[in-house]
């Protein structure tokens, strides 16, 4: 997968990852509809690093969820 494209198939590949790496347990809370291409890069940069931790402490999630939520449309 090119996450180079902005495309709305690579926004829901990378809100996928995500919470499977983070484990939400709400799968509701964070929906690929929730975001829009504007963001992308951003969106992008926290999957990155998502992507390449392999756990993150309560702090770490807490300050990843407020970050998806200010990028929410």
């Amino acid at each position: 997968m090119d996450l180079s494209v902005k495309s709305i198939e690579n926004v829901e590949f990378m809100i996928e990852k995500i919470k499977e790496k983070l484990n939400v347990l709400n799968m509701g809370a964070i929906k690929p509809s929730h975001f829009n291409e504007e963001m992308y890069e951003e969106l992008r940069d926290i999957y990155e690093m998502i992507i390449k931790k392999d756990s993150f402490s309560i702090n770490e999630m807490q300050a990843i969820a407020e970050e998806l939520g200010s990028l929410r449309k």
